[in-house]
C-alpha cells in the first residue's frame, strides 16, 4: 500500500445535533438528522465488539498479554492513535495515514479496524485494491472476496466517491455494475448487508413526465427507479427540504407595509425587488456579481435593522466576516459574522468522530427575525440542513450567492435545487457596469468569454508557462518578489488559488515549493512548522473550512494556529484537517476575497464558474499564471458544473 497526499475530503461531517432524543413523542427534526451519525456509532461499536470477541482469545493464545479491552473503554486520543500506528506497522500501512484514519474513525480506530478491516475505505484516499491488502495481512486466508463486511463497506465507499462527485443519490443499478468491476460474488447481497447496517438508504425515484407530452393510454408506465443514498445526506435533504418550507408556511413580514414603501423609496427596481423579497417572505434567493453581492446585503440587513428588525449577515469565514464589516462601516448596524460563527460550534465527546456540533438548532434557534447568508451557492446539504433547523419558525432566510458560482465542495446542491423547486422568490441584481479591469474580466467569464482587457495599474497581468514547473516558478516569484515590490502588498495579503489540488502545478505541489522557499522545515507538528499558512480543509470547531491560519508551535498537546478569529489549539487528530494554505483550490478559496490573487491555470479542474470564482477573489490585483494553454480559454466557454443527482427540489415541492 503507497500513501498518497488526499484532496480535503467533502464528506467529512461537519454538522451535528446540538439536542439528544426527546422523551416520547414523535421524532424532533434533529433527531432525523441524528439517525445517520447514530447509525455510524453504532456500526463502529458493534465492529469494535466483534473485534474483541473475535480477536481476544485467539490474539491471547500467539501473544500472551493482557485480555483485549472492552469495546465500552475508548481511549483517550493519544492512546488511540498509538494503538492505530503500531496496527498499520503490523499491517504495512503507511504511518502517515494513521492521523487521517484516526480522523475518520476515532479514538477507537484500532478495534473497528480489527473487526472489520473492510472500514479502512471509510478513509479518504484509501482504494478497494488497498483496503483489499490491509485485510489480507491481518486476517491471511480468511480475507474472502465474498465476506459480507467487504461488500458492505464497498457500497459505502461507492456511495462516498459519488458523494466527493457532489451527488446525494446513484441508482441502484449503478452501484450492483460497480460491485461487480470490484469482484464481488453478489453485488445484490452485498447492497442488503449496506441496507441492513442502516448507514445506506434505498429510496424510490418516480419517473419525470413532460408536461407538454399527451400520455399514451396503451403505453406501459415507466418502472420507478431505485436509487441509493447515505443516511447522512438522505436525511439531510429531508430535513433541509422541511425547513424551507416550515419557513416559508410561519413566515409574516417583518415590517408594515408602510415601512417597507419608505425603505423602497429611490432604490432601483432589483434592489427594491430584493428587499421587498426579505422582508415579506420566509425564504428567499438573490444573485447578483462579486462584491455587488455582499453589499447588498449588507444594505438589507442594515435597512431592516434600522427599523428594529434583528438581522445578521453570514459569510463564509471569519477573515470575510472582518472585511464585510470594516468596508460596510456596520458599527452600531446587524451583526456580521461567519456562518460557522453564527451556528456556535463547541466541542462534544459524544460527536462522531470528526463531526462539528452546533450549539444553534432546533432546540435552541437564533434569536433573529432575518439571516442573510453570502456565498449561499457553498452551501452542501448537510451545511444548509442545519443552516435551516437553526432558524425559528418566523425567521426569514435570504440565500445570496453570485451568478454562475461554482457548485459547493461538499454533497448535494441545495441553492440550485431551490431555485429549480420553484416555491421561493428569486431576485437577480441587475449587473452594473462592469467596475474596472478586474471586473470586466470576471463578467466576461462569467458570460462565457476569455477576453483581454486593458490594465493600465496593472490590475490583471497574464503570466505565460510553458509547462507545470514554469508556473511553480512563477508562482513563487510572483509571491515573494514581484506583487510585494511592484504593488505594495505583503506575501500576506496574497492568496494563491489553483484550478487543481494535484498534478505537478496544483495545490499540492505549490505549497511543496513555496514552504521551501517562505518557511523551510522538517514539518515537526503534523507535518507543519511554526511559520507555515494553513487553511481549514475539512470542518473544525474552531474555525469553517476555507479559513487561513499561522501555525504558532505544537506538541503532544497538539496544534497552535492563529486564525482570524483567535488563536486555536487542535487535537493530534484533528490537525490532519489542515493543509498548507499558501495555494487552495477554488473550494476552499471561494467567498474570502483577498487583496492580491495569483490565479494558477493548468489543464486540471478546469470549469467556467471556478474560473470566474478565481478571478472574483482579487479585489486589487490579479495575475494569472496561464499553464493550461487553449484550454482555459475552451473551459471558459464550453465547461460548466457538471449536474448532481439530487433529491432536494422535488423534496420541497412536495
Amino acid at each position: 500500500m503507497t500513501d498518497s497526499h488526499t484532496d480535503p475530503d467533502p464528506t467529512e461531517p461537519h454538522a451535528g445535533p446540538q439536542n439528544g432524543p426527546q422523551a416520547g413523542g414523535a421524532p424532533t427534526r434533529a433527531e432525523r438528522a441524528a439517525r445517520a451519525a447514530e447509525a455510524m456509532r453504532a456500526a463502529e461499536a458493534a465492529g469494535a465488539r466483534a473485534a474483541a470477541e473475535a480477536a481476544g482469545p485467539a490474539r491471547a493464545a500467539r501473544e500472551p498479554g493482557p485480555a483485549p479491552r472492552p469495546a465500552a473503554e475508548v481511549p483517550a486520543a493519544g492512546e488511540g492513535l498509538a494503538a492505530l500506528t503500531a496496527l498499520f506497522g503490523e499491517t504495512g500501512v503507511p504511518a502517515p495515514l494513521a492521523s487521517r484514519a484516526a480522523a475518520r474513525l476515532g479514538p477507537g480506530a484500532a478495534a473497528v479496524l480489527r473487526g472489520d478491516p473492510w472500514r479502512l475505505l471509510a478513509v479518504p484516499g484509501v482504494l478497494p485494491r488497498q483496503a483489499d491488502h490491509f485485510a489480507r495481512r491481518l486476517l491471511g486466508q480468511d480475507a474472502r472476496p465474498d465476506d459480507p463486511r467487504r461488500g458492505r463497506a464497498l457500497v459505502a465507499h461507492l456511495l462516498t466517491e459519488a458523494a466527493r462527485e457532489g451527488h446525494t443519490v446513484t441508482p441502484a443499478a449503478d452501484v450492483v455494475t460497480a460491485l461487480e468491476r470490484l469482484q464481488v460474488p453478489d453485488p445484490r447481497a452485498a447492497v442488503e448487508a449496506a441496507l441492513d447496517e442502516a448507514d445506506v438508504l434505498a429510496l424510490t425515484e418516480e419517473p419525470a413526465f413532460d408536461a407538454g407530452e399527451d400520455p399514451d393510454e396503451d403505453a406501459a408506465l415507466p418502472e420507478p427507479e431505485e436509487i441509493l443514498g447515505l443516511a447522512r445526506w438522505a436525511l439531510a435533504e429531508e430535513a433541509a427540504a422541511e425547513g424551507f418550507q416550515r419557513l416559508t408556511l410561519t413566515a409574516v413580514p417583518l415590517l408594515e407595509d408602510d415601512d417597507v414603501r419608505e425603505l423602497r423609496s429611490g432604490l432601483p427596481e432589483d434592489r427594491s425587488l430584493a428587499l421587498t423579497a426579505a422582508l415579506r417572505t420566509g425564504v428567499s434567493v438573490v444573485r447578483g456579481a462579486p462584491g455587488d453581492i455582499e453589499r447588498t446585503a449588507l444594505a438589507i440587513a442594515s435597512a431592516a435593522a434600522g427599523r428594529g428588525v434583528r438581522a445578521a449577515v453570514a459569510v463564509p469565514t471569519d477573515r470575510a466576516a472582518a472585511d464585510l464589516a470594516a468596508d460596510g462601516g456596520a458599527g452600531d448596524g446587524p451583526r456580521v459574522t461567519s456562518l460557522h460563527r453564527l451556528l456556535e460550534p463547541r466541542d462534544d465527546p459524544s460527536a462522531a468522530p470528526g463531526a462539528v456540533v452546533f450549539g444553534r438548532g432546533e432546540q435552541r434557534p437564533f434569536e433573529l427575525d432575518l439571516v442573510l447568508v453570502t456565498d449561499a451557492d457553498g452551501l452542501d446539504v448537510e451545511l444548509c440542513a442545519v443552516l435551516a433547523e437553526a432558524c425559528a419558525d418566523g425567521t426569514h432566510l435570504v440565500l445570496c450567492a453570485h451568478t454562475g458560482a461554482p457548485p459547493p465542495a461538499g454533497p448535494g446542491s441545495p441553492l440550485k435545487d431551490l431555485e429549480a423547486s420553484e416555491t421561493v422568490p428569486v431576485v437577480a441584481l441587475d449587473a452594473a457596469p462592469p467596475d474596472g479591469p478586474l471586473g470586466a474580466l470576471t463578467a466576461a467569464v462569467r458570460g462565457g468569454e476569455l477576453t483581454p482587457v486593458e490594465a493600465p495599474g496593472r490590475e490583471v497581468v497574464i503570466v505565460p508557462a510553458a509547462d507545470a514547473g514554469e508556473a511553480v516558478h512563477r508562482t513563487v516569484q510572483l509571491l515573494t518578489d514581484s506583487i510585494p515590490r511592484a504593488l505594495g502588498i505583503p506575501p500576506e495579503g496574497v492568496q494563491i488559488v489553483a484550478s487543481s489540488p494535484g498534478g505537478e502545478a496544483g495545490a499540492t505541489a505549490l505549497n511543496a515549493a513555496l514552504k521551501a522557499r517562505l518557511n523551510p522545515g522538517p514539518g515537526k507538528f503534523a507535518g507543519m512548522d511554526p511559520g507555515d499558512r494553513v487553511v481549514v480543509a475539512a470542518p473544525l470547531p474552531h474555525a469553517a473550512v476555507g479559513e487561513t491560519g499561522v501555525v504558532l508551535g505544537g506538541g503532544a498537546h497538539g496544534l497552535d494556529v492563529e486564525f482570524a478569529g483567535g488563536m486555536a489549539t487542535l487535537a493530534p487528530a484533528d490537525a490532519s484537517r489542515l493543509r498548507h494554505g499558501w495555494a487552495v483550490t477554488v473550494g476552499l478559496g471561494r467567498g474570502t476575497p483577498r487583496p492580491a490573487v495569483i490565479a494558477v491555470m493548468s489543464p486540471e479542474g478546469l470549469s467556467r464558474p471556478a474560473v470566474a470564482a478565481a478571478f472574483g477573489l482579487a479585489r486589487r490585483h490579479l495575475s494569472i499564471v496561464q499553464a493550461a494553454g487553449p484550454a482555459l480559454a475552451r473551459a471558459v466557454r464550453d465547461t460548466a458544473a457538471p449536474e448532481r443527482r439530487t433529491r432536494l427540489a422535488r423534496l420541497v415541492m412536495q
